[in-house]
């Protein structure tokens, strides 16, 4: 076995899963575990100023070998895992030279051609799936293998000319929290790329505009013998509320540049209830407009039974990062370089989510978003290709000649 598949085997059997349910820093504790394996790793490699910060971030500095100055470079990935589906007990299993057909995950769960299309793009790959138990955790560990094969190359050829190379990986991306507690004393960058998912052709600058809606519903809970009108039900009113919110903006409708309002969870009893949302457009102009529908529902539903039943509270999560190049496009376009020379011909589309770089460009770190080889993440039909995780790993050898040569 190949020590870059050795690696991400490892790595995905350390459950990291996040939590939205804490406020702490990681949110987990088992995303600990995974950072103190990688900081034994980095050191093992020559990385002896590796550490982990208190807040389960994992920082490294590759010594530039260049007597002049040059840019500061960042790569980045994260170490938690979508808790959309359960990251414990992960049970990987690889499947080499792939036939192209329908892969069995166990006696009830079957990764499909006709639901997967893209998998006859990976006929004679070498692939790691689930047992359909749980999620596999490339999104994004597969990341995590990659930076560490990078980084395990470069040490190991010092006739590589590279500026001041800097690893970090991060906790609690999947809640969108971890990267606002980021140091960037310990990450002193110019600019950085995130490797977190995807095609190894896809390349992305841009990102949605993104907003959390918490919605509570108070409702008059009476025995149901006596309701006759005088019971409002909670659970109800969360049901009409999202009635009221545009039909074609659910995520199941849209593609492409379309922004959506996703329901992520609704609770409740009679008497209370609770609907979460996340709303996102890469138009900020038109994310304020989805924002106003949430308001005009919450106001419809108020003047409606004359009392206080709904209350939107709405918070912004992340912006679009594509202005954060302006003027710095040769960061997009080093990358957009390395991949041609390695044989991809990139594809360029805008992120129907988020990554680390989103709020990290914001923060004055531009930091597109590199792929990694892994798809269908966030569910129990995860898989990630072997191939193109070597592939990202020549890419990054190639990108630095392009920045250092």
């Amino acid at each position: 076995m190949d020590r870059i598949t050795e690696r991400f085997l490892r790595y995905v059997r350390i459950e990291t899963t996040s939590s939205e349910d804490m406020d702490s820093c990681p949110s987990t504790p088992g995303q600990f575990d995974l950072a103190r394996l990688l900081v034994s790793e980095l050191r093992e490699l020559g990385i002896e100023n590796a550490f982990m910060a208190d807040n389960c971030f994992v920082y490294g500095h590759i010594v530039s070998n260049l007597d002049n100055e040059a840019a500061k470079v960042g790569f980045l990935a994260h170490m938690d895992t979508s808790n959309a589906a359960s990251g414990k007990n992960v049970s990987p299993r690889i499947i080499e030279n792939y036939d192209g057909k329908d892969i069995v995950l166990n006696d009830t769960l079957t990764t499909s051609l006709k639901e997967f299309p893209q998998l006859k793009d990976y006929r004679g790959k070498s692939l790691i799936v689930t047992d359909g138990n749980t999620l596999l955790g490339g999104d994004d560990k597969a990341g995590i293998a990659i930076i560490m094969e990078y980084a395990a190359w470069l040490l190991s050829h010092p006739e590589v000319r590279h500026g001041d190379i800097y690893i970090c990986f991060t906790p609690d991306e999947e809640i969108g929290a971890g990267i606002d507690h980021i140091d960037l004393k310990h990450f002193p960058v110019d600019y950085a790329y995130t490797m977190d998912g995807g095609s190894p052709r896809e390349m992305t600058y841009e990102c949605f505009n993104a907003a959390t809606a918490v919605c509570q519903f108070t409702g008059v809970s009476i025995h149901p013998g006596s309701a006759k009108n005088r019971m409002i039900n909670a659970c109800e009113l969360a049901m009409e509320f999202h009635a009221l919110l545009p039909v074609n903006e659910k995520p199941q409708f849209t593609e492409g540049r379309e922004g959506f309002n996703h329901l992520e969870y609704v609770e409740g009893t009679c008497a209370a209830a609770q609907s979460v949302y996340i709303i996102r457009n890469h138009d900020s102009d038109i994310l304020e407009r989805q924002k106003g529908d949430f308001r005009r529902a919450e106001k419809f539903l108020n003047e409606k039974y004359g009392r206080k039943v709904a209350e939107v509270d709405i918070s912004d999560t992340y912006r679009n990062m594509r202005e954060g190049f302006t003027g710095r496009e040769y960061i997009i376009n080093n990358a957009l370089n390395a991949l041609r020379k390695n044989g991809l011909e990139p594809t360029i589309t805008p992120m129907r989510g988020g990554t680390d770089g989103a709020k990290l460009t914001v923060m004055g770190v531009p930091t597109p978003n590199l792929g990694t080889g892994d798809m269908f993440c966030h569910g129990n039909h995860e898989i990630v290709c072997i191939d193109e995780m070597k592939m990202m790993v020549e890419v990054l050898k190639t990108l630095t000649d392009i920045i250092y040569g």
